[in-house]
């Protein structure tokens, strides 16, 4: 029901199991029990809803090469997995934004050195009905959309949940802190936006690109066929783009926003060797095959004329 509303990855893998051969060595908390290790026991972590496909691959991947490491990932909205960190549910989240000067003078009062880092960029998509003839926008038209300034009011804005982060990142770095219009509607989750744009022809959905990629198909670069890509021309350029890698890194897509991981870790456990290996080689490749943008790995751009 709808509501209102080059290469270092081999390092770090010698790295990590140096680590945790030398945790295995006896190392126990305060209970006695035996503590994590980078790579081994079990966590629980929150992850922002939008990164579920990417970040079960990213488990299934670390859990096959560390086979005493156990990751029990709750997806929920970005403002949850915050709440799970400050409540020391989770010491490991996934979110789009780093954390606010707020949050960091809470911690620095705690005596508490959380860390941070950029994993990734990804692009806020937005898809339309297959029918709908409104495939390519300027930003000021988004803009519009958004807070509700356009004058034919024909769109059905649709968001995956009403404290997602899609939705403070609209409110936020789109309509510069404006209310969203009175059409809005927020699904339970991003797989509804897809099917409901799909069978309504003037919704207009607003989704991560992950959820609308295929990682089974290494030679694509298109997106799902069962809605449309909204094409976008960005305030200082030229050409209308989708949401594609490139576009996202050089800035000729301008709908994107960072992924962080934000650990709050008191030792070298299973959420900083977790972590680590989503900044390493093999991390940053699953990555790139859920259509983000790698933010960890040197990329070079190179024009080619395909024939």
């Amino acid at each position: 029901m709808m509501t209102r509303i080059i290469r270092r990855g081999q390092i770090v893998i010698i790295s990590l199991a140096v680590a945790a051969l030398l945790a295995s060595c006896g190392r126990a908390n305060k209970s006695g029990e035996a503590q994590d290790s980078p790579t081994a026991g079990t966590i629980r972590i929150s992850v922002d809803e939008t990164y579920r496909p990417l970040m079960e691959a990213e488990i299934k991947v670390f859990e096959s090469l560390y086979k005493n490491a156990h990751i029990i990932a709750e997806y929920k909205p970005e403002a949850e997995c915050f709440k799970d960190l400050l409540a020391d549910s989770s010491r490991l989240i996934f979110v789009t934004r780093d954390f606010s000067e707020q949050e960091k003078a809470y911690f620095k009062e705690l005596k508490i050195g959380p860390q941070s880092l950029l994993l990734a960029w990804d692009g806020v998509a937005l898809i339309t009905n297959r029918s709908n003839p409104d495939s390519v926008l300027t930003m000021d038209q988004v803009r519009k959309i958004m807070d509700g300034s356009d004058s034919t009011q024909k769109h059905q804005i649709v968001f995956d949940n009403q404290n997602s982060s899609t939705v403070r990142y609209v409110r936020d770095s789109i309509n510069k802190g404006k209310p969203l219009p009175p059409n809005v509607m927020a699904a339970k989750t991003n797989p509804e936006v897809v099917d409901y744009v799909a069978k309504m022809k003037d919704a207009i959905g607003v989704i991560g690109v992950s959820w609308i990629s295929d990682p089974n198909d290494s030679t694509s670069i298109e997106f799902t066929n069962k809605v449309q890509v909204v094409k976008v021309r960005a305030d200082y350029g030229s050409d209308f783009v989708k949401p594609y890698q490139a576009y996202i890194a050089l800035g000729s897509y301008q709908l994107k926003r960072g992924l962080f991981y934000c650990l709050k870790e008191p030792y070298s456990g299973l959420g900083s060797g977790f972590a680590t290996f989503l900044g390493s080689y093999e991390g940053q490749m699953i990555i790139a095959k859920f259509r983000l943008f790698p933010a960890r790995l040197n990329v070079v751009f190179r024009e080619a004329n395909i024939k």
